[in-house]
């Protein structure tokens, strides 16, 4: 009887072993997608204010550019 019991639990263990395994897998790949997003909308942001910053400095330079063209006319 208790070779039997044994067996079952030894299954049962084995089983939620298993199953704990697959949910703690299943929280770190949560955890890393959940980082890897942030991590790229990070990027995306700092492109977007490099981007921003560009701009205006082609803007400003443009602007001085024009005022020394009127200046030597």
């Amino acid at each position: 009887m208790s070779s039997s019991f044994l067996k079952a639990t030894g299954r049962w263990g084995g089983i939620l072993t298993v199953i704990a395994l697959v949910i703690v897998l299943l929280r770190q790949l949560i955890s890393l997608v959940s980082f890897l997003m942030v991590a790229i909308k990070a990027v995306i942001f700092m492109a977007f204010i490099g981007l921003v910053i560009l701009m205006i400095i082609l803007v400003l330079k443009g602007r001085s550019q024009r005022k020394r063209e009127a200046e030597n006319i």
